[in-house]
């Protein structure tokens, strides 16, 4: 069975409550679940605790931008060395930069946090009205050997809250945790298939709920796998500075997209970049793949779903290493606050 198809068919088992463990064997699931126990005695408890980093990021004239990040020790930045590098500043100071308006950023992550742990994060998030908000959760659902449909559903409630709360929605997939050196074979490579199959899951769901999915996978991927020691922190498990500058980059220019602000990529995908439009689980599964490619919903001929289902625009966005102050009129947000320009990243490929 094709990646697409087991993310497919976690997806309908979220969304209609039906199916058990999809997405790995029953002998997969058991040898998982006793290797997980051995391997996280084998990382320990990961050291210190993640930087406050709370606070308002970057100047400029007009209301801040009110931005939210919910997860787990991902979102956290557990492992950075120091606030600025975590992935919530990253992206904080950066979309501050392009919009030239403060950010106010408020990190409601957890270390430690499983999917089903977000409904407390989302109820707090929501009564700050966001305009961004980022969700970076899945890693543990894998190592505690969450069933992935339990996983998706869970994260499609979240989007929803976070959605109809007047927020652009992000989603950062579970990453590739195949590269964690302390994790043993075989379970490193049933802990791969089952992160990027969950990872494809969820990319179905963030954009099925109204939101953007972005893939981590590689994140966690060729990069971190050629240089562990810079990419890794102290405890082999969590991302360094280094590994959450790479993520903070990648997450990056998908936030300037959604808030309609910043250079904007040709309406019609890039066929030489290997963008296209696909049904949504072809897109995911293909995403799952790639790091720091974004998934988002798209129509053709005006028609939002075809016979396999919603359509999806996929984009390999690339990362904005500087961002640059554009000009006055091209910042734009979805909330009237800010300005009264809507996103414009809604392709419409030639058909």
């Amino acid at each position: 069975m094709s990646r697409a198809s087991r993310a497919r068919r976690i997806a309908a088992a979220a969304a209609y409550g039906s199916g058990g463990a999809v997405g790995a064997t029953g002998a997969a699931f058991a040898l998982l679940k006793v290797q997980a126990r051995w391997a996280r005695r084998k990382v320990g408890d990961p050291r210190g605790e993640p930087f406050a980093v709370d606070g308002r990021y970057g100047a400029g004239e007009g209301g801040a931008l009110r931005m939210v990040v919910l997860g787990d020790s991902g979102g956290a930045g557990l492992g950075a060395d120091e606030p600025a590098h975590t992935p919530a500043v990253i992206v904080a100071e950066g979309v501050a930069a392009v919009l030239g308006r403060p950010v106010e950023l408020t990190n409601l992550s957890v270390v430690g946090a499983q999917t089903a742990d977000l409904h407390a994060q989302v109820d707090r998030a929501v009564e700050l009205s966001p305009h961004l908000a980022f969700v970076i959760v899945g890693a543990n659902d894998v190592t505690h050997t969450v069933p992935p449909r339990v996983s998706v559903q869970h994260l499609d409630q979240v989007v929803r809250h976070l959605v109809e709360a007047g927020a652009q929605v992000i989603v950062g997939t579970c990453p590739d945790l195949g590269t964690v050196r302390p994790v043993p074979n075989p379970l490193r490579l049933v802990a791969r298939t089952w992160s990027r199959t969950l990872a494809a899951a969820q990319a179905i769901a963030a954009v099925e709920a109204g939101g953007r999915a972005v893939s981590l996978g590689d994140i966690l991927g060729p990069e971190f796998d050629a240089a562990p020691g810079e990419y890794f922190s102290e405890d082999r498990f969590h991302p360094s500075s280094v590994g959450y500058r790479r993520l903070g980059e990648v997450l990056l220019p998908s936030a300037c997209a959604a808030l309609g602000i910043g250079p904007e990529p040709d309406p019609v995908p890039d066929r030489h970049r290997g963008e296209h439009v696909a049904p949504i689980a072809v897109a995911a599964a293909e995403a799952a793949g790639r790091g720091g490619t974004e998934i988002v919903a798209t129509s053709i001929g005006g028609r939002d779903r075809g016979t396999e289902g919603r359509w999806a625009v996929l984009r390999h966005r690339i990362p904005v290493r500087r961002p640059v102050r554009p000009p006055d009129q091209a910042a734009a947000s979805p909330d009237p606050e800010l300005a009264d320009q809507q996103p414009t990243d809604h392709p419409h490929p030639e058909e």
